[in-house]
């Protein structure tokens, strides 16, 4: 029995189509995976199946009664409320504190959290989880999910996988994490041009299904030329002269195949690592670091000796908070360790990613922002412009002049991450280079990191895009050390829920709240670091400083979700408020990472 049915649905936001003639149902216990480019309808199609959207054209039907939980990206938690009051509602203590399911997806999602603490002092992926928490505590016939693995890490993301597939309720996610997608879906939907095309099973399943279809519309292609090609042999067999029939159905032929477009191509691997690393590229003796400078934040190295050669390509684990950036920062130089020290090799080129964007200039231009770093580059036997290199990460035409301060995440994301590799780096460190890329952009990403040469230090809670680039995979499990792998990050989740792994937090030597649940597998518990009584003063004044600016930030974008629901018809207008409201976002992003920083630091 279908749950929800659309019956030749179509919706556009201004000229451009996102679905056009939809027409799909979704069964009872059914999980459906939906992927697509950013930007391509994925959300849309999600709105208009809940029901928050109206389609212009189209029907959509539910069963009566229907249950519907959907996780949007953005939530609606009332800010004067507590975590618990949200995520519990109005259950007694006894009643939730008795059932196992629910302490279950507390320890899971907001272990770390204080339930009596309000959601205005929430980061933004501290509100995500509990929405998420909230939701999967009520029952539903289906269950919708966007994005639901942002802002979780990889344990919690496997807790994820595994508690929704022992649910009953159909479920419908949106989600660029493929592993995620492989571990819960029966079926997929990608939703390209407008259509909604359906393939059985996971994402591994999709793409060998979608490259059979590939493969057999170009087997029919090739008939095609081949009549074409026997055509024009049999044309030309007879005399030009005796007809003017022939010689026009040649021409005509011949007109075909010179406009064929080219044939699709993958993603050419480029060698941008052309400097070359000697025997030494890192080399870590004795080095003591905590996370807030020297003797304050979580322990993440306790005199620790390792060593990164050259061609390594690592993947770094830890539950977040466990230091994993401040690794990485330590790499880059823009950290000093406590003690021991660092030696780095003289041919060491490096290009660090890191979470920030704010190194981007948001005034200028994309294409002038790759030229300011180079305007050639040399591969291969091939020399190619900065332009031209745009362009096949995926800024077209006209996408090449767009303000910085225009761009989504994503496109931020592939911008930054051309200009590092412009610069021809042999040392990489990528700090969740995933984020906000769309499914087909991350296959760019991995082809492309499949032909570099030089040393990869990578950090991402992406398991699919971590086991695809990466040659092994070192953890950070609390102890102070870097503890190498063999079994990836199947042993790491072993080692996590056999308990046999902390945290940073925990090996810093502090207890878990009483108010906030707390289990061996959600790190619940939190350390405050040696810290003078005149640093935690000043520290909390910062802290509260960037809550206020938080807050008006908030507002502000707000204001601006109003505004552009009254000019829903002017074009022009929403695209000015869209372009604000992108900026406004950047600028809470990059605030909640200050404020997360600063609150590690205090343990709160």
């Amino acid at each position: 029995m279908n749950l929800v049915n659309l019956e030749s649905v179509s919706h556009a936001y201004g000229p451009k189509p996102l679905l056009s003639d939809v027409s799909l149902g979704i069964e009872a216990g059914e999980r459906i995976g939906v992927v697509g480019r950013n930007g391509g309808g994925k959300t849309t199609l999600m709105s208009v199946i809940a029901g928050e959207v109206r389609p212009d054209s189209g029907r959509v039907t539910h069963t009566r009664n229907l249950r519907i939980g959907f996780l949007s990206q953005h939530d609606a938690l009332d800010p004067a409320a507590t975590i618990g009051e949200i995520v519990l509602g109005g259950l007694a203590e006894h009643e939730w504190a008795g059932d196992q399911a629910i302490r279950e997806i507390l320890a899971n999602l907001i272990g770390d959290l204080d339930l009596g603490s309000r959601t205005a002092d929430l980061s933004g992926g501290e509100r995500r989880r509990t929405a998420l928490a909230k939701l999967l505590i009520d029952d539903h016939d289906l269950i919708m999910l966007d994005e639901p693995t942002n802002h979780l890490d990889i344990e919690a993301i496997a807790w994820l996988a595994a508690h929704l597939s022992a649910r009953k309720s159909a479920l419908l996610v949106v989600t660029h994490d493929r592993w995620f997608l492989d571990a819960v879906s029966t079926r997929t939907w990608e939703v390209v041009d407008g259509r909604v095309e359906r393939y059985e099973g996971g994402y591994a399943a999709y793409v060998l299904a979608k490259a059979e279809r590939a493969r057999i519309a170009q087997a029919a292609e090739e008939r095609r030329q081949n009549l074409m090609r026997k055509e024009i042999a049999w044309l030309r067999r007879g005399p030009p002269a005796r007809t003017s029939k022939p010689k026009f159905r040649v021409e005509a032929a011949q007109a075909l195949i010179a406009n064929e477009p080219p044939a699709r191509e993958t993603v050419e691997l480029m060698r941008f690592a052309a400097a070359r690393l000697g025997k030494t590229v890192y080399d870590l003796e004795d080095v003591t670091l905590h996370a807030g400078g020297p003797g304050s934040g979580p322990l993440v190295l306790d005199r620790c000796t390792w060593q990164f050669g050259p061609g390594d390509r690592i993947g770094l684990i830890g539950v977040n908070g466990s230091g994993k950036s401040s690794v990485l920062r330590l790499l880059a130089d823009t950290v000093q360790p406590d003690s021991g020290r660092v030696v780095r090799g003289r041919t060491v080129r490096l290009a660090h990613l890191s979470q920030e964007l704010t190194e981007l200039d948001p005034a200028r231009r994309v294409l002038e922002s790759v030229e300011e770093v180079r305007k050639y580059l040399q591969l291969g036997k091939k020399e190619w412009s900065a332009s031209q290199l745009l362009e096949r990460l995926g800024f077209k035409g006209d996408a090449q002049w767009k303000v910085i301060g225009d761009l989504s995440g994503g496109e931020r994301r592939r911008l930054q991450l051309l200009r590092l590799l412009m610069d021809d780096p042999n040392v990489l460190l990528l700090d969740e280079p995933t984020n906000d890329l769309d499914i087909e952009t991350l296959n760019e990403l991995e082809d492309l990191l499949d032909g570099w040469p030089g040393t990869l230090v990578l950090v991402s809670h992406d398991r699919y895009f971590l086991e695809r680039v990466t040659d092994r995979c070192v953890a950070l499990l609390g102890d102070g050390r870097l503890s190498l792998l063999p079994g990836g990050v199947d042993e790491y989740l072993e080692r996590r829920a056999a308990g046999t792994a902390l945290t940073a937090r925990v090996a810093g030597g502090a207890q878990a709240p009483a108010s906030a649940p707390a289990s061996p597998e959600s790190g619940g518990a939190t350390a405050t670091g040696e810290l003078s009584a005149k640093e935690e003063r000043e520290l909390r004044k910062e802290l509260n400083r960037l809550e206020r600016q938080l807050d008006k930030l908030a507002g502000q974008e707000e204001r601006l979700h109003a505004a552009m629901a009254e000019a829903a018809s002017d074009y022009a207008r929403l695209g000015a408020l869209d372009g604000e409201l992108r900026e406004i976002t950047a600028q809470k992003d990059a605030i909640e990472s200050e404020w997360l920083e600063l609150a590690d630091r205090l343990g709160d």
